[in-house]
């Protein structure tokens, strides 16, 4: 990854785009997880149409991996280069507290390292240990390279987290994958009733904060941060509604860059009482 951070950018995408193409083909079990939740999204998409964008699902993640190269070892003028922010980007820059959704698109580091490089914010973030030490040292290196980053692991509970927030540092919250039956409810998402964790709405609440969404769209000169505005009348008192209403405003995000989303995911590996298993 050293060696290839000062490399042409194009020359990295093409890399990506032939190690999505060979992990398509002799990674079934996990070609088969996409292709599973393309199924079940995207009803109306045939056969083919599913294993083409499957396929693309593919590159775009080994792009965005192999992107991590320059973010995390290329030069600062080159990172902030290819980082674009655009948008409402006063919504982060006020006085008010901030939880920043980051839904699982390939470039949700994109979004991170903009922040903390080109705006200077002080950014709180919730972070899952890797089981590989080395790589797991290399991965928390790389997202506190720039300005004030603090990352907590998801034992460390909510407090210091809330109490963060409350001191002005921006939450940069990835709440959208399946994190297990505890803790979660089961929410609507492509019609389909996906176990979805709510601190995105208690968050915000205990935090007296507003929610603003930032989609990180990979681009062919980089990232695009593209900051939207804050959700109105966000978050309410009902925990489900909340997060049913964030499923379903990350549709239609999704549905503007459907191969950029993390498909790898067993997003509906949790099932209510009573339903059969979709993988």
């Amino acid at each position: 990854m050293r060696a290839l951070a000062p490399l042409p950018l194009a020359w990295v995408r093409a890399l990506g785009w032939l190690l999505g193409h060979v992990l398509y083909g002799v990674v079934g079990s996990r070609r088969h997880v996409v292709q599973t939740n393309l199924r079940l999204c995207f009803p109306h998409l045939d056969a083919a149409q599913v294993r083409a964008l499957a396929r693309r699902v593919f590159v775009r993640v080994s792009q965005a991996w192999l992107d991590r190269s320059w973010l995390w070892h290329g030069s600062p003028t080159i990172v902030r280069a290819r980082l674009k922010i655009t948008g409402a980007v006063d919504e982060l820059t006020g006085p008010d507290p901030v939880v920043i959704f980051a839904p699982h698109f390939v470039g949700m580091d994109a979004g991170g390292m903009a922040f903390t490089q080109q705006l200077s914010l002080p950014i709180t973030t919730i972070y899952t240990n890797q089981s590989n030490k080395v790589v797991d040292a290399w991965i928390l290196k790389g997202r506190q390279r720039f300005g004030s980053i603090k990352l907590f692991g998801r034992v460390d509970g909510v407090k210091a987290i809330i109490s963060s927030l409350r001191q002005g540092e921006r939450l940069y919250l990835l709440p959208d994958m399946n994190f297990g039956p505890h803790e979660s409810l089961f929410v609507p998402f492509y019609g389909i009733s996906a176990a979805t964790v709510p601190s995105l709405s208690r968050f915000a609440r205990l935090g007296r904060a507003k929610v603003v969404p930032v989609l990180n769209r990979m681009t062919p000169q980089g990232y695009e941060v593209q900051v939207l505005p804050a959700w109105p009348n966000f978050p309410t008192d009902d925990l489900k509604a909340d997060t049913a209403l964030m499923n379903a405003h990350l549709q239609s995000y999704i549905d503007t860059m459907p191969d950029q989303y993390y498909w790898v995911h067993k997003r509906f590996k949790d099932r209510p009482p009573g339903e059969p298993a979709l993988y």
